[in-house]
């Protein structure tokens, strides 16, 4: 594992430090790298919804209904495993 040094401003040391006393986590860098988990994850789902609505844009209009377009996206979802 890498080691880094890195500053804080007051309330935010404050707040990791409370983070570690609840024995939530065991250390500062565990609330770091989980934050940063997070975030990661938080990028990975953005990204995949842009995928998804460029895809979308491209295919141009349809007349099916909202219910259809529901029940569809449900099915593809559940075959790529992503439902």
């Amino acid at each position: 594992m890498t080691r880094q040094s890195i500053s804080f401003t007051t309330p935010n040391d404050e707040w990791l430090k409370a983070q570690v006393e609840s024995e939530e986590y065991t250390s500062k860098s565990d609330v770091v790298n989980d934050l940063i988990r997070k975030a990661r994850a938080q990028q990975n789902e953005i990204e995949w919804i842009r995928a998804k609505l460029i895809k979308s844009e491209k295919s141009g209009f349809t007349n099916m209904t909202r219910d259809e377009i529901l029940a569809k996206s449900k099915e593809e979802l559940r075959r790529n495993g992503e439902l």
